[in-house]
């Protein structure tokens, strides 16, 4: 039987999908008839891998059919499908293009099919993600404020800041309740929160962000949030190496969390002060804080026991 691969590109209204290595194409609308076809069709073929660019929210319907029919599908960040195209020599962009792309980048790479984050933790990510977007507008009001001169313009600001903050409260409100009605993510929270450094904020954004959290390795775990080192070298020459990729706004919580526990956390306080002494630079010795702490908050969710010091 033939090993078969697909790539779907994504837009607003349809679906362009490409087959590899037959190089067969077609098209279906997004929408319930367009993907009651594709799953049908995809089906037959039963393909190894179905690989879907991140296009905003737009695929997540699209990766919940095909997962939802037993299909293996793979979600990928769009930065590497188009650092693949460059790769090939692909500078034309079309929908069909991007979907034969799509395609050999499954074929070539191979990712693991992952399943899609369930309703209520889309719902609770959202929720999260519009609490970052709210404190945003915030600081960026109060360095408005702090150069503001003229009195109108400053009470302005103040109302819209009033109002900003009403906004977050509520929406904090809601998120509390939205983890404390669910006994899972109560524990969780409350197992994430034993860890000294992490706080709820911390907590809510890795249950929201990092599903897979307690699931997988300490490694695949570091690489998907982001805080997992990659090395830089070629011949003789060794450059420092460098993190990147996975998923910002689980390491930013990370980062913060790694300079509270810096201070509070006796074992990664410890840790701190030993890179730091051996000549680390101290943002270099944060990053490993926070693997670190990434890692303990991974292997306590999987053995669903509360933090205990060393």
């Amino acid at each position: 039987m033939t090993m078969t691969y697909v790539g779907i590109d994504v837009s607003k209204d349809r679906l362009d999908v490409h087959v590899s290595p037959a190089g067969e194409a077609w098209t279906v609308g997004r929408d319930a008839e367009g993907l009651e076809a594709l799953v049908a069709r995809l089906g037959v073929s039963a393909p190894l891998c179905i690989g879907l660019e991140a296009t905003g929210g737009y695929e997540t319907v699209v990766a919940a059919a095909l997962g939802a029919a037993g299909l293996p599908v793979a979600v990928i960040n769009p930065a590497q499908i188009r650092h693949f195209a460059r790769a090939l020599g692909k500078r034309a962009k079309t929908d069909p293009i991007d979907a034969a792309v799509i395609a050999r980048f499954v074929e070539a790479t191979r990712p693991p099919p992952r399943a899609l984050a369930d309703t209520e933790t889309r719902a609770l990510a959202d929720l999260v993600a519009r609490r970052r977007q709210i404190i945003a507008m915030m600081v960026s009001e109060r360095q408005r404020l702090r150069r503001a001169t003229l009195l109108p313009l400053r009470k302005s600001i103040e109302r819209l800041l009033a109002a900003l903050q009403k906004e977050l409260s509520d929406l904090e409100r809601t998120i509390d309740e939205a983890v404390r009605g669910s006994p899972l993510w109560r524990d969780q929270e409350a197992l994430l929160t034993s860890i000294p450094g992490v706080g709820p904020t911390t907590a809510r954004t890795l249950l929201a962000e990092l599903p897979e959290l307690g699931q997988l390795g300490r490694r695949q775990i570091s690489a998907l949030a982001g805080v997992a080192p990659w090395t830089r070298q070629s011949g003789q020459w060794r450059g420092k190496a460098m993190i990147g990729g996975g998923r910002p706004t689980v390491r930013s919580a990370l980062f913060m969390a790694a300079l509270v526990a810096s201070r509070y956390n006796p074992v990664l306080q410890a840790l701190y002060q030993r890179l730091v002494a051996s000549g680390k630079p101290k943002k270099v010795a944060l990053i490993a804080l926070a693997r670190r702490l990434l890692t303990f908050a991974n292997a306590i969710l999987r053995s669903k026991s509360p933090w205990l010091a060393a």
